[in-house]
């Protein structure tokens, strides 16, 4: 494990290919965090994006808290700043950026931008363990980069405003680039359900202000409202719950090629229920991006 005093990091617990377990929390994930930017959409129909960030944490932490837990040690006073950066980095920040990011650019594009956090994760990773990355993992990040550069290329000709949404969501994929390292060890000593749990209640205190802020500046629809309440119960509870656990077993790195799968989910689901139009080279994109997260499943060497 790194020896940083608040940026740390460990090696997961599985150093093989992925097992069964692994694989059903990587493709749940998929699925889940892939579906979040499709719902996010439909919740900005009539909501404010500080609304939605602050219901989607509300959700979530009502959730993990209504769960019974298993006796766990109690969190050490060391250990308390990184939980205190993860509430920053992994929750408010992101889950406030996303919906303010999707005012301008569609869901299809957000979720593919977001499987840069496989490169960032690795990068940080590696700094921190002074170890590159196996050979299938090194080769799984070059090709995510290609298919990630090609994703963001289709947005290019969106104009300014496009911009800045793929400004916001690369500020937000950083953070989850170092969240994905710091959260190993501390869900190796105490467990992803309770570390996410102090995540989410700190994290919605820390967006109160904005997400008051957004409900008067919103109008209702039940649509917006059951949207926003299953990105919360699932997308930011249950998810958050399964990626620590993940990370945890594979690692900060393979678990992060995650998101190399959500911009597939995230493109079919725009295209099929929004009928948002997704350009020829983000699609090769997503095909380099989905190649990539099977290098990255095998053996670590």
């Amino acid at each position: 494990m790194a020896t940083n005093r608040l940026v740390t990091t460990a090696r997961g617990t599985n150093l093989n290919a992925f097992s069964a377990l692994d694989w059903g929390l990587f493709m749940g994930l998929s699925l889940i965090w892939g579906a979040s930017f499709l719902f996010m959409a439909i919740g900005l129909d009539a909501f404010h994006p500080g609304l939605i960030t602050w219901l989607r944490i509300a959700f979530g932490a009502l959730v993990l808290l209504m769960v019974p837990k298993r006796p766990s040690p109690p969190i050490a006073r060391e250990d308390m700043p990184q939980v205190r950066l993860l509430s920053v980095i992994w929750v408010a920040v992101p889950l406030t950026l996303f919906p303010i990011a999707q005012q301008w650019v569609t869901s299809s594009v957000a979720g593919m931008l977001n499987g840069a956090v496989p490169i960032f994760t690795a990068i940080i990773a590696t700094i921190l363990m002074r170890q590159l990355p196996g050979r299938l993992q090194m080769a799984g990040l070059v090709i995510g980069f290609v298919g990630m550069s090609a994703i963001a290329l289709s947005s290019s000709s969106d104009g300014a405003t496009a911009a800045i949404g793929v400004a916001l969501i690369l500020v937000a994929t950083i953070g989850y680039g170092f969240s994905n390292n710091i959260v190993v060890p501390l869900q190796q000593r105490y467990g992803s359900l309770a570390i996410m749990t102090r995540l989410q209640t700190t994290g919605f205190l820390l967006v109160t202000p904005f997400g008051i802020y957004g409900l008067f500046q919103s109008s209702f629809a039940w649509p917006s409202l059951l949207a926003t309440a299953a990105v919360g119960v699932l997308g930011t509870g249950l998810a958050f719950v399964m990626m620590g656990t993940l990370a945890g077993r594979v690692g900060p790195t393979r678990s992060s090629f995650i998101t190399y799968l959500i911009p597939v989910v995230a493109l079919i689901l725009g295209v099929v229920l929004r009928d948002e139009v997704v350009a020829a080279v983000a699609i090769l994109g997503s095909i380099l991006v989905i190649l990539g997260a099977l290098l990255a499943s095998r053996k670590e060497a």
